[in-house]
């Protein structure tokens, strides 16, 4: 029996709630129907997705599985009806995604060179909701930066580049050609993402100030709340009278690819994807970058 969405939907709301009454007054639906809909659909795959007593409601080992899987499903589905409507319009567009310090420009004119009837329209993404945008069909193909959550997505491998210390101006090391991770022991970092996620080989304290995007952490590190991390592309496009930029060579470098929706295959988005790997090089013309390897593809040093 194929699986009624309506349905995944529903359980989607319960399982983020764990409650019924709340997940129906979200819904804007009774309390038993809601019930009705959930047991129709562990009746439909054979499977019980909570366990539901006296001190509330959890997720079966079921559940946790099909709430992982759902998210992206539903995605993909949202994205689905964004073409058709925009089909239905007759429109022509392809929606680029990219992260602070990519130039999507290579790739689009020779993109458009073979597409002169296409507008190709870009869109800025921070790390945490580029994996979301592309799964639900706001933007098309996306440059970047790993990490990322790769389910339902396929990752093409472009190119990598160095990272930079972002420091205040009138930190000690404000004015060394290039810094090491001892250096900076012990400096409180201004992060972007899961503690885990830093590039250091021993993770620097939290400042406790989450940032998001290349703006903020700007802001935070020239008010001298910490230090931190970025491509090196951040020291080309961006400036602040308050920081400066050295080098790190130690940490391992940032990995851009560009990425799409497993479920993607419009011929227009793929030859997207095959102007982007042929303008690599140029895109990533802001610094030398070394050659890398990801599921088995290498991608030549540009110099």
């Amino acid at each position: 029996m194929d699986l009624d969405l309506r349905k995944l939907r529903y359980f989607v709301a319960v399982a983020d709630q764990l409650h019924f009454g709340r997940a129906a007054d979200e819904l804007h639906i009774a309390q038993p129907a809601l019930s009705r809909q959930i047991r129709a659909l562990e009746q439909d795959l054979g499977a019980s997705l909570f366990i539901r007593d006296r001190h509330g409601v959890e997720l079966t080992d079921a559940g946790r599985q099909l709430l992982a899987d759902a998210g992206p499903l539903l995605a993909s589905t949202q994205a689905v009806r964004r073409r058709v409507s925009a089909a239905v319009g007759g429109k022509r567009r392809l929606m680029v995604g990219f992260r602070a310090g990519v130039a999507v420009t290579p790739a689009a004119r020779a993109f458009e060179d073979r597409h002169p009837d296409v507008v190709v329209d870009v869109q800025r993404i921070e790390g945490d909701d580029q994996a979301a945008m592309l799964l639900d069909g706001r933007i098309d193909v996306g440059y970047v930066r790993l990490p990322i959550d790769e389910a339902g997505l396929r990752l093409t491998p472009l190119y990598t580049e160095p990272r930079v210390a972002v420091l205040p101006v009138g930190h000690r090391f404000a004015g060394k050609e290039e810094v090491t991770e001892a250096d900076l022991a012990g400096e409180p970092l201004v992060w972007h993402g899961d503690p885990s996620t830093q590039p250091t080989k021993r993770p620097l304290p939290n400042a406790g100030y989450p940032v998001r995007g290349v703006d903020e952490t700007l802001e935070h590190v020239a008010a001298g709340r910490g230090i931190s991390f970025l491509a090196r592309s951040a020291s080309v496009f961006y400036s602040h009278p308050d920081v400066v930029y050295v080098p790190i060579p130690e940490l391992a470098p940032e990995r851009v690819c560009l990425a799409v929706a497993a479920s993607q295959t419009s011929p227009v988005v793929l030859d997207f994807v095959t102007a982007a790997q042929s303008t690599a090089d140029i895109t990533a013309e802001c610094g030398n970058y070394e050659m890398w390897q990801l599921g088995g593809d290498v991608v030549s040093r540009h110099a």
